[in-house]
């Protein structure tokens, strides 16, 4: 695409901005409809953009095709993923509910991101660095229309199997007023969840910087460091749904103390370790402990709710609302990160980026902290 960190970065801008009005008329939207309908949709329109991507588009295009994806992915989608996975947890099994989603989400990326890395390298020369363009062109468009399938054939398996749910109870609600959402919005919980998305969520879009740091810092090849960022996605199914048994055990705010922890002390292995060239182990500490943290808090984050009494029947628009505040990283962390990546070539730049996810697991600390404080039986 012959783009830089900070070009890239403003793709993933678009698709924020978009994703946050897609948040706001996304969550009520979900309290209203079943889900099998709007998710099916919400599949097929984002397969669509994806064969528009295999164009290889310039700028321009990659801006239109990441806003459209910011639509596509969210508006109809996100809402009713997560209302729907809290209603088949139920009262007790939250956790392993959202667990099991993001475990389950976890190893299907590990799986394709190996299928991917392995169609990359077969459609490439055996020397990766001696590549043209075109060759590279080539590849990666077959890779692309790999994924595009891939979704599509999603979509038909959603409708089909979430459409046993559409006559049961709480999946749907006839109206939802003006006063009801206010309601949900008052509700000091949806906003103390919001900001602990927020700090989890920087942290995730962090781990974005493994690859790139295995192959500046470690010196691998492109197909090497993409293989070094597909093992650490291995680590999603494990972190998630270990967490979330445990969450279902000893509190789901407890469990994001020790996640929020992890983060923070894999951030601090890779900012202020002895990290040098060749020199891996004190990076794969940082990444594991980085990627334990991160991904036990995508199973845990909107497990919370429970916790945090937020009624079952507005979970979709509790579930916009936090998630307009709590996505916000979609926005400003990867120009953030483009331009330390830019300004600061090499190890300083990637010291810097994991100097940032330190701030936002002490943040994410003090805010779970609060919530624990506020949620107890004994305020409530």
């Amino acid at each position: 695409f012959d783009i830089s960190n900070f070009e890239l970065g403003t793709f993933f801008s678009v698709y924020g901005v978009i994703a946050i009005f897609a948040y706001l008329f996304g969550g009520p939207l979900a309290d209203r409809f079943p889900p099998h309908g709007l998710m099916t949709v919400a599949l097929l329109s984002t397969a669509l953009g994806g064969l528009f991507f295999t164009t290889i588009p310039d700028i321009q295009g990659m801006f239109y095709v990441y806003g459209f994806w910011g639509l596509t992915t969210i508006f109809l989608f996100w809402a009713s993923l997560m209302r729907t996975t809290r209603l088949i947890g139920g009262e007790h099994s939250q956790g392993l509910s959202f667990g099991l989603l993001d475990g389950g989400r976890g190893a299907v990326a590990a799986i394709i991101g190996l299928i991917a890395v392995g169609m990359l390298s077969y459609f490439l020369p055996e020397d990766v660095e001696s590549a043209d363009i075109a060759q590279r062109t080539a590849a990666f468009q077959k890779v692309i229309l790999f994924f595009c399938c891939l979704v599509f054939l999603t979509s038909l398996l959603v409708f089909f199997v979430l459409r046993r749910l559409s006559g049961v109870e709480g999946v749907a609600i006839d109206s939802l007023t003006w006063s009801e959402i206010k309601g949900v919005m008052s509700l000091p919980a949806v906003w103390l969840q919001a900001l602990i998305i927020l700090c989890a969520y920087s942290g995730y879009r962090v781990a974005d910087d493994i690859s790139l740091m295995a192959k500046d810092v470690l010196d691998y090849d492109e197909v090497q460091a993409a293989g070094i960022g597909t093992l650490s996605l291995w680590l999603r199914p494990v972190a998630a749904i270990i967490a979330g048994i445990l969450a279902d055990r000893i509190s789901t705010s407890k469990m994001v103390l020790w996640s929020f922890t992890l983060m923070l002390l894999g951030g601090l292995a890779i900012a202020f370790g002895p990290v040098e060239q060749h020199d891996t182990l004190m990076v794969f500490i940082g990444i594991i402990a980085t990627s334990l943290g991160v991904f036990a808090m995508r199973g845990l984050y909107f497990a919370i709710m429970q916790e945090g009494r937020i009624p079952v029947l507005y979970t979709g628009t509790a579930v916009g609302i936090a998630s307009i505040i709590g996505y916000l990283p979609d926005i400003y962390m990867a120009p953030l990160m483009g331009i330390l990546l830019d300004s600061y070539p090499g190890l300083t730049g990637h010291r810097y980026v994991f100097m940032l996810l330190m701030g936002f697991a002490g943040l994410g600390l003090l805010t779970t902290w609060i919530f624990r404080r506020m949620m107890s039986p004994k305020n409530g």
